[in-house]
């Protein structure tokens, strides 16, 4: 079965009759069935769903209480066979007490219940006049089959749910007001390893409320890091003080994964990536594991979380993992990005009492972002932009399209330029090595990449300047750089900023330029393919284009982001990649680069390891100083082997 750690949640908001638990049973049977017809394996339910949370005194009466137990034991029948886990909430008498209950239950019985903890007593709230405190309680109670046989249930503060056929999925449950509180009952469910946490709440709606809400719950999710399903009361509730609304919301460490509209009754739904949160606290140190508590844990086994070769995943896996797709959200980052850029270079040129910064301009997209952060730079340190030696060094490949785009960029924004043929040069370090200029090898290229960076470092030298680096991430990844030529600086700005976002940040700064000479060279660099110019050009254009030799760069990055920042093996990395790019890129061919990446990332590792110094600028970085500390001669056959088994798939079907 194809799960790839996913796990479809539901939060569910039932139109509620108040006082009438038969209504209520029938309203919450209907929405338990459009949540499993949606592929939902946990369905949660508001707070005190099967009496309606509203009806103050009514808690007092017995017929009410009875009845919802009765409710409740006939609810969990309806979940035999169904393979689903589902929460609901109701009052619970327990040893001459009434306690504001969850009770999770599963494959026809109810298996655990977990009683409020923390009861509001303030403003509009009133709980602790009916209920009581569940803090510390642990016992047993007995409920009835649906052929009258008495079984044992658990009634403890702080179960967890544990899925024996899936490590990594336990689930916590809470009520309402235990998330509002300083010290949650989910922060200590976490620590013992809940993965999942589900609220069951009534929270009423007045003005501000829903924002505060969301930023609450997004902020539990991502302090536990867990997946957050938070299930509120809405429609049929008593007005005679407040009003519900329904909010509905599905968070994943701080993600918002589904939000159901205010007043709607929608349901949301969305997909848990189970496998993220078991790396995200892996790799946070910080996270703090305590003691597993056996008699606090009920165990449980999904036959199946699904197959998703079948099913559709419902989350969004965008295309561009490193690019926010909301425009105000993307500029914002991009302001935040080129502020980080040029400030960690102006603190090195500072600290080495610098006085120039050298660098070498293409009229390519790199050489462009480097040459706006160092402008950037030197106008925080109100220095003259004259102190920015922008050196353009022509060689064979060199079109007058990026030659002209390179000097004209560097003439408008007032740097000092320098042109610098390489051509002489590098024809004598061919005759001197004995290599025939026809032969365009290896050799051929990087010879004219160490001849710039030769060039880039004794200018610095001869100016008391330091030599600003141009390659990005993308590029580290792949290990499409020259050694010791433009793979080295002496602090490279772009280091931790993938293809996909330099596109973007010079966009922005295009976008945000007053002067239109300007804007118009570089949105025309923005169209020009990316290229290390190194082959004679045909027709007087680039011949050379970099995506025909090493792939998309989009697909590099997405494979990349989840192969650092989650630790993803190939398989799912595949599957997540053919959602992105369902209407663009067929699976052959995100195959095809997929191992291309596998065998070009472990290839290139020792480039990687005497990196320059650069800023890191995103949660995704190859510094062997920081993120990456990686053999240089560590063996990919394990990762190449399954994309290859992932191709025999693919040649089957």
């Amino acid at each position: 079965m194809n799960n790839f750690g996913f796990i479809k949640v539901a939060a569910v908001s039932p139109r509620v009759a108040v006082a009438d638990c038969k209504e209520n049973l029938a309203a919450m049977k209907k929405e338990l069935d459009q949540a499993v017809k949606a592929g939902g394996k946990i369905v949660v339910f508001p707070e005190l769903c099967l009496t309606g949370y509203t009806l103050q005194d009514l808690f007092y009466q017995q017929l009410l209480v009875e009845e919802a137990k009765v409710a409740l034991e006939m609810f969990a029948w309806e979940t035999k066979g169904l393979d689903v886990l589902t929460f609901v909430g109701l009052p619970f008498a327990y040893e001459g007490k009434l306690y504001n209950v969850a009770a999770a239950c599963f494959d026809g019985r109810v298996i655990g219940l977990v009683p409020k903890c923390f009861l509001p007593n303030y403003s509009e709230f009133y709980e602790a006049r009916h209920f009581t405190s569940g803090r510390g309680k642990k016992g047993l109670v007995y409920l009835k089959t649906r052929s009258g046989e008495e079984y044992p249930v658990l009634f403890a503060e702080g179960l967890l749910f544990k899925d024996l056929n899936h490590e990594n999925l336990i689930v916590g449950c809470e009520i309402c007001e235990d998330l509002w509180v300083a010290d949650s009952p989910s922060t200590q469910m976490a620590k013992r390893g809940a993965t999942i946490l589900v609220n069951l709440s009534a929270s009423d709606e007045i003005i501000g409320k829903a924002e505060y809400r969301k930023n609450l719950v997004a902020f539990q999710s991502a302090k536990t890091l867990s997946a957050y399903v938070y299930a509120d009361a809405g429609k049929g509730e008593s007005s005679t003080d407040f009003v519900f609304s329904g909010h509905n919301l599905i968070v994943e460490n701080a993600t918002i994964l589904d939000e159901s509209p205010l007043f709607s009754g929608q349901m949301a739904l969305a997909d848990v990536d189970l496998d993220r949160l078991a790396n995200e606290r892996r790799r946070t140190g910080t996270f703090e594991m305590v003691d597993h508590d056996p008699s606090r844990t009920v165990d449980f086994r999904f036959a199946s979380l699904g197959d998703y070769k079948k099913e559709t995943l419902k989350r969004l896996v965008p295309p561009m993992p490193f690019v926010p797709a909301d425009k105000e959200q993307r500029n914002k980052r991009c302001e935040e990005i080129l502020s980080i850029q040029a400030l960690g270079l102006a603190k090195r040129l500072s600290h080495t009492h610098g006085k120039s910064l050298v660098i070498g301009i293409s009229g390519g997209l790199d050489s462009t972002l480097a040459l706006l952060v160092a402008v950037k730079a030197l106008d925080y340190l109100k220095k003259d932009r004259k102190d920015l030696i922008a050196v353009t060094m022509p060689g064979f490949g060199t079109t007058d399209r990026t030659y002209h785009n390179a000097v004209s960029l560097v003439e408008n924004l007032g740097a000092e330029l320098r042109e610098i043929s390489i051509v002489p040069a590098v024809l004598q370090h061919f005759k001197d090595i004995n290599h025939d200029q026809e032969n365009h090898d290896v050799t051929y290229e990087n010879a004219q990449a160490r001849q710039r960076t030769y060039l880039l470092m004794d200018i610095a030298n001869q100016t008391g300047g330091l030599v600003v680096g141009t390659g990005d991430l993308s590029e580290l990844a792949l290990g499409w750089a020259t050694y010791n030529g433009d793979h080295m600086s002496m602090y490279g700005v772009n280091a931790s900023v993938p293809k996909t976002l330099v596109r973007h940040l010079v966009r922005y700064y295009a976008d945000t330029c007053k002067e239109e000479e300007t804007q118009n060279i570089l949105f025309d660099i923005l169209d020009t393919p990316v290229s290390p110019e190194l082959l004679p050009p045909k027709d007087g254009k680039i011949s050379q284009k970099t995506e025909d030799l090493v792939g998309p760069y989009e697909l590099h990055d997405f494979f990349l982001y989840y192969v650092l920042r989650y630790g993803y093996r190939p398989k799912k990395i595949y599957y997540l990649a053919k959602q992105a790019y369902e209407d663009k890129y067929d699976s052959a061919t995100i195959l095809k680069w997929l191992r291309s990446f596998y065998w070009r990332f472990f290839a290139q590792q020792f480039k990687r390891s005497c990196l320059p110094d650069g800023p890191k600028v995103g949660s995704v970085a190859v510094s062997p100083r920081g993120d990456l500390k990686m053999p240089s001669d560590a063996i990919s056959r394990m990762w190449i082997d399954e994309v290859f088994s992932l191709q025999e798939e693919l040649e089957e079907e």
